[in-house]
């Protein structure tokens, strides 16, 4: 393999990093200078501002006719932003949910993934398709927008600690700079990633779909692994499970709606994308549904869980990948067995978590008394 193809494919990835940061600290600190009240910064500017990575690669890859690398980028990624980065950000502090937002969104971020492989399951993502993701994403803008002037103090003072306080005087000349700067850099890291990407599959034999839903989903994760954890760290309970939530939806609608839209012939889809990867995305929100909703919080019990999934997840397309021959009796151990086993224990522990938040609810008006 050319050392050079190596070179590229690092810098490429640095540069999203770079870029996406920058990007997203031009057009936050912009926002709050305008007006624009901290949490529709944090719900729309920054968890979109931490998906341009994928934005960029899946564009690019889209335009380039590398379809698997674009699909496998966002699926890949929503896999990753859940098990991964919610599971490690909930083993280093447990998340609780509180922002009403959150339980609207994540039903939101399920049927977004049900559409997609609704509308996949002809093989091909057509121009009409991406048409009509990006159709609901700005739908989806301007919905928050608003419900964002009914949260909460608390949920505003959290979200202005984290992005600043609205009308803040700026240099706005500086923050575009940013913003420019950003973009070049999400451009041109995007082209070189990509190219070293099909090379990198080409050299070791692997599919483009493998390395989009490991590599570079990985890689173009790693602005939401940040905010997520960092926020996980100071304790900003809403950014690290908004963030998430809110780039997954993003992903489906706005990085895949535009590729789709882009690319001369939309995103085709592969049967192995159709067959295990989408439906696992799909198996992935829904494990979200009885944490987020019934326990309001994401323990760390329930973050080893999801961490140890996306090491299994990961370890299965290695093992498919390199065609195992102990595949068979990995996805029988893992289908028949242990999925089953785990959505039960999430059932229990929401189901005990809902029980004693049911019996501090019957407390509370006696206690008052």
């Amino acid at each position: 393999m050319d050392t050079m193809v190596l070179v590229l494919f690092a810098l490429g990835l640095v540069l999203l990093i770079v870029g996406a940061e920058a990007l997203v600290k031009g057009s936050s600190r912009l926002a709050a200078a305008l007006g624009i009240s901290p949490l529709v910064i944090g719900l729309t500017v920054v968890a979109y501002g931490t998906s341009s990575p994928e934005l960029a690669v899946s564009i690019q890859s889209g335009l380039t006719g590398q379809a698997d690398l674009a699909l496998g980028n966002v699926v890949g990624s929503n896999i990753f932003n859940v098990l991964f980065i919610l599971g490690l950000s909930a083993m280093i502090a447990p998340l609780v949910v509180s922002q009403q937002l959150v339980r609207l969104d994540v039903p939101l971020m399920i049927a977004v993934s049900l559409l997609l492989l609704l509308l996949a399951l002809d093989g091909n993502l057509s121009r009409f398709d991406g048409l009509l993701f990006f159709s609901i994403n700005i739908a989806y803008v301007v919905w928050a927008i608003r419900q964002s002037r009914k949260e909460n103090q608390q949920v505003k003072e959290e979200y202005e600690k984290e992005y600043g306080a609205a009308g803040r005087s700026a240099k706005w000349w500086v923050n575009l700079i940013l913003i420019i700067a950003g973009l070049g850099m999400l451009v041109l890291g995007s082209h070189w990633l990509v190219e070293g990407a099909v090379a990198v599959a080409q050299a070791l034999g692997l599919s483009e779909l493998i390395i989009g839903l490991t590599i570079i989903a990985a890689g173009t994760s790693l602005p939401e692994v940040a905010t997520s954890i960092i926020a996980s760290m100071r304790g900003e309970r809403d950014i690290a499970v908004g963030n998430v939530v809110g780039s997954n939806i993003f992903n489906i609608l706005a990085v895949l709606g535009l590729a789709s839209l882009l690319a001369p012939n939309g995103v085709a889809v592969s049967p192995a994308a159709l067959r295990f990867d989408i439906p696992v995305m799909i198996a992935v929100a829904l494990a979200c549904l009885p944490v987020f909703f019934t326990g309001f919080r994401i323990g760390r019990r329930e973050g080893a869980l999801f961490f140890a999934y996306y090491l299994a997840y990961t370890l299965y397309l290695i093992l498919d990948a390199t065609g195992h021959d102990q595949l068979d009796e990995f996805s029988l151990i893992m289908f028949e067995y242990i999925t089953p086993l785990v959505a039960l224990t999430l059932i229990l522990l929401a189901a005990h978590a809902w029980r004693k938040r049911r019996r501090d609810q019957s407390l509370s008006p006696a206690d008052e008394a």
